[in-house]
């Protein structure tokens, strides 16, 4: 059985997020769209769809990554992040497959760890998919 979960509505823009987003405006929401748009700058190949009401990344089709704006946090969520090295202990869940990394504007977080944890679930699934 597959790890990869394919979101085939995942497109190069999609405007449900742009809503999402004015929707999330604030602290909060400006944090979610910094690190959503680190994982739009990926690669040309990133698409972007909702899922289950937040905004997720897709190498093609292939989900790697999303944000979600609760009452106090941000997660920054990775679908196979159990699979990813993870030196500055960001990530955390206790899921199969799923980690995340929670993030507030009271809680410092080291931007350079989170931003190689983006890349490399990136990395990961694009190394996971047959090659076109």
């Amino acid at each position: 059985m597959s790890r990869i979960f394919r979101l085939p509505d995942a497109a190069t823009r999609d405007p449900a997020i742009a809503t999402w987003f004015r929707a999330h405006a604030g602290e909060l929401g400006a944090i979610a769209k910094h690190w959503f748009d680190i994982m739009r700058a990926c690669g040309d190949d990133v698409r972007e769809t909702m899922h289950d009401g937040q905004p997720t990344a897709c190498v093609g089709d292939a989900a790697f990554a999303y944000v979600a704006v609760y009452t106090a946090h941000v997660n920054v969520g990775f679908y196979l992040g159990a699979e990813l090295p993870d030196p500055g202990c960001l990530l955390v869940g206790s899921g199969r497959w799923m980690r995340h990394v929670s993030l507030s504007p009271d809680c410092a977080v080291d931007s350079t760890e989170l931003a190689k944890l983006v890349e490399s679930a990136y990395l990961d699934m694009k190394g996971k998919l047959p090659v076109p």
